[in-house]
C-alpha cells in the first residue's frame, strides 16, 4: 500500500512533462526560467546552480504568479516555462504541480533535481554557457 504522500507525488507527476537533466540547457536557451527552491543550507552544502533564480519553496507561488504583487519580473504571464529544481526531484514535482494549479501550465521540474544535474555534468555546461 502506498503512502498518501507517494500518491500525491504520483498525481503531481502525472500532470507534468518532466525534464531530464540533460534537457535543461536547451530549455534555458528557449527561454525557460530555472528556479532553485532548495533552502540556503542545502545550496551551501551541495552548490549553486549557474543561471538559476533562487526562490525558496515557501514563497514560490507568490513569486511566480503574474497576478501577485510579490511576483518576480520574469512572471509576465501564464505562458512562462518555469523549471523547478530541488535536490533530488521530489519537492520540485509538488511545487511545479502547485504552479500549474495557479494556471502556469508550462511549469515542470527536473527529474533527479540538482543531484542529476551534478551527476550528468550539466552544471559544467550551465557554467560555460552562462
Amino acid at each position: 500500500m502506498s503512502s498518501r504522500i507517494d500518491i500525491m507525488l504520483a498525481a503531481a507527476r502525472d500532470r507534468l512533462t518532466r525534464l531530464p537533466a540533460a534537457a535543461v540547457p536547451a530549455a534555458l536557451r528557449r527561454g525557460a526560467v530555472l528556479v532553485d527552491i532548495r533552502p540556503q543550507a542545502q545550496r551551501d552544502r551541495e552548490g549553486e546552480v549557474p543561471g538559476a533564480l533562487v526562490v525558496e519553496r515557501n514563497v514560490l507561488e507568490w513569486r511566480c504568479d503574474p497576478t501577485s504583487d510579490a511576483r518576480l519580473p520574469q512572471a509576465v504571464d501564464d505562458d512562462v516555462e518555469w523549471v523547478v529544481l530541488c535536490s533530488q526531484g521530489y519537492t520540485s514535482s509538488l511545487a511545479a504541480a502547485a504552479l500549474q494549479g495557479l494556471g502556469l501550465h508550462r511549469a515542470t521540474d527536473v527529474v533527479g533535481g540538482y543531484q542529476a544535474l551534478a551527476a550528468e555534468g550539466v552544471l559544467a555546461q550551465l557554467t560555460s554557457s552562462g
